[in-house]
C-alpha cells in the first residue's frame, strides 16, 4: 500500500485561494475608499463659471484701465490703417491666431441724433467717407472690450461657450455702469469725448464700444 501524506502537505484547493485573494480584495477597497459627503463632494467638484461675477470683477478693475493705457487717437490710427494695414494692425491692435484686430481708441467730436442703438459721431481728420458710431444699447455686440484688454484669452476657459459668455458679461458690465445713466439724445450736436474698443471689419466703418463718453 502506498503511504498517506501527511496532511500539513495537502494541496489547498484552488478555489480557496481564489476566495481568499477576493475577501482580502474587499479588505483593502474597504480601507482605502474615502466616504465624502454631499457637501465635500461639491467643494471639491470643478466650479461653474459664473460670467457675472467675471464682468464685475473683471470691467472697471482691469478691462477700463487696460483700454484706456492702449488707446490711440482715432484719426493717428485710421490714417495708419489706410496706408498699412497689416502694419497699423501689428502696432496698435491686439488680436488671437488670425482674428481680425481689435483696437483700443479714444477721441473728440461733435454727436449726432441717436438711433437703432447707435450714437453717430463726427470726428476731424478722418479719411473721406469714414462713419464713426458709439454703441448706446440696450444691446451691445461684439466682443471688443474682451479681446483689447490684451490680458483675456482662450486659454483661460474651459471652452468658447465660456469665451463667449465672458465678452458677454464685460458688455452688460458697461451698460450697467455707463449707458444706465447717459442721456444719449441730449448729446445731439454736443461736442463729446470717448474712449473705447472697436473690432476692425473695415475702416469705413467703425463702431466703438465705450468705456467712456464725456
Amino acid at each position: 500500500m502506498t503511504p498517506t501524506a501527511p496532511a500539513s502537505r495537502r494541496r489547498v484547493p484552488a478555489r480557496w485561494i481564489a476566495a481568499a485573494a477576493i475577501a482580502l480584495l474587499i479588505v483593502l477597497m474597504a480601507v482605502s475608499t474615502e466616504y465624502r459627503t454631499a457637501e465635500t463632494a461639491a467643494a471639491a467638484a470643478p466650479k461653474r463659471f459664473d460670467p457675472a461675477a467675471f464682468g464685475a470683477q473683471n470691467y472697471q478693475a482691469k478691462v477700463v484701465p487696460a483700454i484706456q493705457a492702449a488707446a490711440v487717437d482715432l484719426p493717428v490710427l485710421l490714417k495708419a490703417l489706410a496706408g498699412d494695414k497689416d502694419a497699423a494692425g501689428q502696432k496698435y491692435g491686439k488680436r488671437q491666431g488670425t482674428g481680425p484686430y481689435t483696437f483700443a481708441v479714444k477721441g473728440t467730436g461733435t454727436a449726432g441724433k441717436a438711433r437703432s442703438a447707435l450714437l453717430p459721431v463726427t470726428v476731424e481728420g478722418l479719411p473721406d467717407g469714414t462713419r464713426v458710431s458709439l454703441q448706446i444699447g440696450p444691446a451691445i455686440n461684439g466682443t471688443a472690450l474682451r479681446d483689447a484688454a490684451g490680458f483675456i484669452t482662450f486659454g483661460q476657459f474651459t471652452n468658447q461657450v465660456e469665451y463667449a459668455d465672458a465678452a458677454t458679461a464685460l458688455n452688460n458690465e458697461m451698460r450697467g455702469r455707463l449707458l444706465g445713466g447717459l442721456d444719449a439724445a441730449a448729446l445731439d450736436g454736443k461736442e463729446i469725448t470717448f474712449t473705447g474698443a472697436f473690432t476692425l471689419l473695415t475702416p469705413q466703418t467703425v463702431t466703438i464700444t465705450p468705456v467712456a463718453i464725456s
